[in-house]
């Protein structure tokens, strides 16, 4: 991945061309066709060095670009610049085989210089643009942000319908800063649609889209701005934007918006004489199929920040919903209790407890002694015997005035310029204010090690839930200087996952999208839900809008489903009226769309006196959908009708004969729909069976050529299509691994299934010494030379298995004599 660290050696000198080098053809740098991404044509106009991105289905322009800096509050544009270069080359990138354009501006006195790189990979659907700065005068400079895409101009996002067509999916700060919905172009705040990581335009009469991703965050955070003008009916768009930026003008819509205007800290990175400075690298396409688009986008993201996306599918308990602050020690025991004797055997495993265990944000391995009076390591330790994984939540990066780091070490909070602790906000309703911890401090680095070892090594967690770090992603002073609100949160994690090891699993809560990649294993993906309807289709949109990133990101957090007809009174702030039945399936179900993890956020006990509603948690095509691992497609994700509101329609190829078609009613009316067969992968001469799998005795209106399926208000209706034409598929497994190992060595087994089609819910590995294992990829060490006979069964749909085995040569003998010489002091990283 290119990455320029400030204070590294300048990498301006070799792209700096030798000699100018200006392409005129006809008035542009024009590539022949061969040159060009699948969908797009790109241009390169040598009059102002600005670049065209057009469609070369439609041969439509969908913008014109230059590149802007902006310098203590003074925006510099890349035409304004008297001079430019423009070399095009070919280059081997972690993309692949790239024709770039390196666009240079100079010649600006007492400024800097700045270029582009674009870059276009012939026979991919995409390029992608990254902007570097170089400080060739004598003083520092302070960068504030840098413009990759400055487009104004009427031909802007021509994607060949009438802008009232248009739709906007824009991504958001974190999952919930604010929830994800899909806007008609004309629906825009402010006149202005604003994304954060991502932007898709889409428009329904045409089906084409453009789409902007950033594929790093190394500095920054990036913003992209699509501004309108006009009427409901007569929309316009005026300008797009997408800056390399920092965090402030979003956080002052959230944690800063009630701090003081000391706390509003703008983005300022210096960069010294003869340095160099680049932006986010942003990736862009154009095509006549979204979903391709984002699933290529995710699949990057996975290659290029090696993203942990292996570990199975997490089911069990969480606590939040029906305890939110309340849980204590012996009703945690008795859910407890109640997950490992009624649902462990189903796969529930994991014990998830969230906020309130602890004395304050900042303080994790100090207990409440009001609702622990025995600690929380002794509870852990219960949960443990009864064959449960326990979790606990955390917000890592935020540290409240009651927190013993606050009373103690005000130089380990980020500071303003007066030097004083940025305030973020309060635990609740003005009680306990809230700071961000310094990651770039040595003394926080070690508060933050020593936490999540004590958490790990002495309470045995195993899941760590890391909240509202949007919240603590503040600019500010750090200790160490010219450091970024994105930087300060990599430096975090970090050490918090050098300090818990490889092993434990970290989940990302309240977040950018893209930052944590690689660290974490799982994330959030949506709004939080709870036990009303409205909450669910609130975070329904998020769910559908980021499909693509499950499994390619992280695993997908689509935060726990509710379905009892639990009490709510402990909240009389927030009084809900309790689940309908049908309400309850939408939570549920939602869960096990997004393919992720997979919570039951009730009160055990309860739930249990609720045949019908347990029923639904016990339902075992729903907890197969949540093992496979993989998201239902939104089929109407950018094409939804305005009757449904949402997106609504939901398909799973679970393999290649079984789908699961999930149809929402968001709705406070009936509705009915008709899918075609063929947009379910089904032709003519195919037999198919139908059924419902929450209740057996619903059906489909019959006809011809598609589905119709009927549904009262406020319902959800999970249908299992099996093509009968052809036999139930058992998985095909190979294991790879090395040839061999010697004793006390830990060698990696992983298991892979012979295409994307194949469903596997479970692994099951035997190594032939009493060990079992399971999980798509595991570790495993032998005491004794000999060889071994390793097994590993995949677990499909139905029951059905696949197995693959071999012997395995371990060899050599452990050592077992002392020598003093050889022994190593341990240092945690």
């Amino acid at each position: 991945m290119f990455r320029c660290d400030i204070g590294e050696a300048p990498i301006w000198a070799p792209l700096r061309p030798v000699a100018v080098v200006l392409l005129f053809i006809l008035g542009a740098a024009i590539a022949s066709a061969l040159d060009q991404p699948q969908g797009m044509q790109i241009l390169v106009d040598p009059s102002d060095g600005s670049y065209s991105i057009a469609d070369s289905g439609t041969r439509l322009s969908i913008l014109k670009a230059g590149v802007d800096l902006e310098l203590g509050g003074r925006w510099l544009h890349s035409g304004d610049y008297p001079k430019r270069t423009i070399l095009k080359s070919t280059t081997q990138d972690d993309l692949g085989t790239a024709n770039e354009w390196t666009v240079t501006f100079f010649g600006l006195a007492d400024q800097p210089d700045f270029l582009y790189r674009l870059r276009a990979y012939p026979d991919k659907p995409f390029g992608d643009i990254q902007v570097i700065v170089h400080n060739e005068t004598s003083k520092p400079l302070h960068v504030e942000a840098i413009r990759v895409i400055a487009a104004t101009g009427a031909s802007l996002f021509d994607l060949g319908g009438p802008f009232k067509e248009d739709r906007v999916l824009s991504d958001s700060f974190s999952e919930d800063r604010p929830s994800i919905k899909i806007h008609d172009l004309a629906d825009a705040t402010d006149q202005m649609h604003r994304g954060v990581g991502s932007q898709v335009i889409y428009n329904r009469r045409t089906r084409r889209s453009f789409f902007v991703g950033a594929l790093t965050s190394d500095h920054f955070l990036t913003v992209l701005r699509l501004r309108i003008t006009g009427s409901p009916e007569i929309p316009n768009i005026v300008s797009y934007e997408a800056d390399s930026t920092g965090t402030t003008e979003l956080l002052k819509d959230n944690s800063l918006s009630d701090s003081s205007a000391d706390d509003l800290v703008p983005l300022d990175i210096e960069v010294a004489p003869g340095s160099d400075l680049a932006s986010e690298r942003l990736l862009f396409s154009a095509d006549s199929d979204y979903h391709r688009q984002l699933e290529t986008y995710g699949s990057i993201v996975r290659q290029l920040h090696h993203a942990r996306v292996t570990s199975p599918t997490l089911l069990g308990w969480w606590s939040w919903i029906p305890y939110y602050f309340g849980l204590n020690e012996g009703a945690a025991l008795t859910e407890a209790q109640w997950l490992s004797q009624h649902l462990k055997s189903l796969g529930y495993d994991y014990f998830v407890m969230d906020e309130g265990y602890q004395y304050a944000r900042g303080e994790y391995t100090t207990p409440d002694a009001s609702v622990f009076p025995h600690g929380v390591a002794n509870l852990e330790s219960k949960v443990r015997g009864l064959g449960l994984v326990p979790g606990i939540w955390t917000a890592p990066f935020e540290v409240s005035e009651r927190s013993w780091v606050y009373q103690n070490h005000l130089d380990w909070l980020v500071h303003n310029a007066k030097g004083e602790p940025i305030h973020i906000g309060w635990v609740v309703h003005g009680q306990d204010q809230i700071f961000a911890l310094d990651t770039t401090h040595p003394g926080a680095q070690e508060y933050l090690r020593q936490t999540y070892s004590a958490l790990v090594n002495q309470w045995g967690i195993r899941y760590i839930k890391m909240d509202f770090m949007e919240d603590s992603g503040v600019e500010g002073f750090f200790y160490r200087p010219n450091t970024t609100a994105m930087e300060a949160e990599r430096i975090g994690w970090d050490v918090i996952r050098k300090a818990v090891g490889n092993e434990v699993l970290l989940d990302k809560d309240g977040c950018e999208m893209l930052n944590p990649v690689g660290y974490v294993d799982s994330g959030r993906i949506s709004a939080d839900t709870a036990n009303e309807f409205s909450a669910v289709k609130d975070a329904a949109s998020g769910i559908a809008a980021r499909y693509y990133m499950n499994r390619n990101f992280y695993v997908a957090d689509p935060d726990a489903f509710s379905v009892s007809l639990q009490d709510t009174s402990h909240r009389p702030d927030r009084p809900r009226p309790q689940l309908t039945l049908d309400e309850a399936k939408t939570s549920i179900v939602l869960a096990a769309v997004s393919g992720g993890m997979y919570e039951i956020g009730d009160d055990l006990p309860t739930l249990g006196a609720e045949p019908e509603r347990l029923s639904l948690v016990t339902n075992k095509d729903l907890i197969a959908m949540a093992k496979l691992g993989r998201s239902s497609v939104p089929m109407d994700l950018l094409s939804y009708l305005e009757e449904d509101q949402q997106p609504s329609i939901f398909l799973l190829k679970e393999d290649a004969r079984q789908r699961i078609l999930t149809i929402f009613n968001w709705t406070d009316g009936p509705r009915s729909h008709a899918i075609p067969l063929s947009d379910l992968g089904f032709t003519g001469d195919m037999k198919y069976e139908v059924s419902d799998i929450l209740d057996a005795g619903k059906t489909v209106r019959p006809s011809s050529n598609s589905l119709i399926v009927d549904q009262p208000a406020q319902s959800v209706r999970v249908l299992k299509i099996i093509n009968v034409s052809i036999p139930a598929p058992a998985p095909t497994v190979h294991a790879e691994h090395s040839s061999e190992a010697n004793s006390g060595e830990t060698t990696e087994f992983t298991a892979r299934i012979s295409g994307p089609e194949t469903a596997v819910l479970e692994y099951e590995w035997e190594f032939g010494d009493g060990i079992r294992l399971k999980g798509s990829q595991v570790n495993h060490a032998y005491t004794r030379p000999g060889k071994y006979a390793v097994k590993v069964k995949a677990v499909g749909l139905d029951g059905l298995t696949g197995e693959d085995s071999f012997l395995f040569p371990v060899t050599g003998s452990m050592a077992t004599e002392f020598h003093a010489a050889e022994k190593k002091r341990y240092h945690p990283q």
